[in-house]
């Protein structure tokens, strides 16, 4: 198909008009919604959410299409206990700022396998999702998060590819409207936020430095190989490590290992309101 069928098909038309209200209302408050619906004409999916990711703070909740009943499982509880053993958070702190990617292939070797796996999108019946990247601000990437549910028609190459094609435009729209509508998302706090406290601060007293790493990597569904790999240590060194901490955690299993760093966030939160 040349340039030309494609401007002059019905398709094409219809595309071009609902690209043109993008733009008309970039700088809008309304626009997230506007861009859900147009990304729906060209993929279906179950869910959206923009965060707004600013180094390791708390990712901030630009737009989302969660009903009520669903928030605490797919936004309160990410944000408050888990954002930094995400895929997507953690492509944004290695500095990826631009594109379409799904989520496998920003994701660990063992991410589906791992407790966090279950304890988010497996919960909320996600099987799948792509996420938009766009750098909006020297300090702030956006990224916008499509969810594909366990009943959901596979999503496609092609779905894939079209994605990939819209987002240098979404990318610079979505440029538009944070310098627009940036104040009404901006924060004033500096502190750090007890998630990422929780973070650094899980098992110290207890493990040394090497095994805290090795906890980190291995919530984040990172296998022993990949651990090893990250570290550049052995696979022999990184077993001898991880029974090391979990005799000194007392738990037996990767389920308890994330339940008792949970605990640790929960504890921390608390001391934080207190």
């Amino acid at each position: 198909m040349t340039p030309t069928d494609l401007l002059a098909g019905a398709t094409g038309q219809d595309w071009h008009l609902r690209l043109a209200g993008l733009i008309q209302t970039a700088a809008d408050a309304d626009f997230p919604r506007h861009l859900e619906q147009a990304l729906g004409q060209l993929v279906p999916f179950d869910t959206v959410i923009i965060h707004a990711y600013q180094g390791r703070g708390r990712p901030l909740v630009v737009h989302d299409n969660y009903p009520p009943h669903r928030r605490e499982q797919g936004i309160d509880r990410y944000l408050s206990r888990v954002y930094l053993l995400d895929p997507m958070f953690q492509a944004t702190e290695a500095g990826l700022d631009n594109g379409a990617h799904r989520l496998r292939d920003l994701a660990p070797d063992r991410f589906e396998a791992s407790e966090y796996h279950a304890h988010y999108y497996r919960a909320l019946g996600l099987r799948d999702e792509v996420g938009l990247f766009a750098r909006v601000a020297d300090d702030t990437v956006l990224v916008v998060s499509l969810g594909f549910g366990d009943q959901a028609p596979a999503l496609t190459r092609r779905a894939l590819q079209a994605l990939r094609h819209i987002t240098p435009v979404a990318a610079a729209l979505l440029t538009q409207f944070w310098t627009w509508q940036r104040p009404r998302f901006d924060t004033d706090s500096d502190a750090v936020e007890p998630v990422d406290a929780a973070f650094t601060s899980f098992g110290q007293g207890q493990l040394t430095p090497r095994e805290q790493e090795i906890v980190r990597l291995l919530l984040a569904g990172h296998s022993t190989k990949s651990a090893a790999r990250e570290l550049g240590i052995s696979d022999g060194t990184v077993k001898v490590h991880r029974k090391h901490l979990y005799q000194r955690l007392d738990v037996s299993s990767q389920a308890q290992l994330f339940r008792c760093f949970l605990d640790h966030v929960a504890l921390i939160s608390r001391q934080r309101r207190d």
